[in-house]
């Protein structure tokens, strides 16, 4: 608690009954998170305790459902995250850059499903660099990305760039994901293979 409100200081003087609790109704009966799963909701983002359900949470709720995220891909507690994000600033920004890669409506729909925090990262900062390093540098192919969008979740200067560099120094190419998903140790035994 200690922690949320020195995050958020303003709770300290919000009206339970209209700020609290609509939220909560929100959370348990529009995005069915089951009453169980409302504190991690909570604990793994605490802004959900200060964003608008009509002009923050509902929007987004609507556009991650016409995304794909309904069904076996309902939202969780793990997921609860991306309901404080911007339809206009931050979640439509990220799916437009997956479709100018030639990717349609439905790709981008199941790379999300599979790699939700494609949805939370930097277009400029993460999504780009990434991008320009697995074209130029690995010289990938973007249906690569689409069989694993959890490229973009890895280090570009802690994972991406020291394993491809290890590769081409051996000689050797890997497919993405067993170049990137097992651990350091994991890669090096990988190696030591060929």
């Amino acid at each position: 608690m200690g922690r949320i409100l020195d995050m958020l200081p303003q709770l300290l003087t919000c009206e339970p009954h209209n700020d609290i609790y609509p939220l909560l109704d929100f959370l348990l009966d529009e995005v069915e998170i089951p009453y169980h799963d409302v504190q991690k909701s909570i604990l793994r983002c605490p802004r959900l305790l200060v964003s608008s359900v009509e002009n923050r949470l509902r929007p987004a709720l609507c556009f991650l459902r016409e995304l794909g995220f309904v069904g076996p891909h309902s939202l969780t507690c793990q997921t609860t995250l991306l309901l404080v994000s911007s339809v206009e600033d931050t979640l439509m920004p990220k799916v437009e850059f997956l479709m100018s890669l030639g990717f349609t409506r439905a790709e981008v729909s199941k790379m999300v499903l599979r790699s939700h925090g494609l949805l939370t990262y930097s277009v400029a900062n993460n999504l780009v660099p990434k991008l320009d390093f697995f074209l130029n540098e690995m010289n990938g192919d973007v249906a690569e990305l689409k069989r694993y969008p959890q490229f973009f979740s890895f280090s570009l200067e802690g994972r991406i760039k020291p394993r491809h560099a290890m590769l081409v120094r051996l000689g050797l190419s890997l497919p993405l994901q067993e170049m990137l998903q097992v651990s350091d140790g994991g890669f090096e035994s990988r190696l030591l293979e060929f």
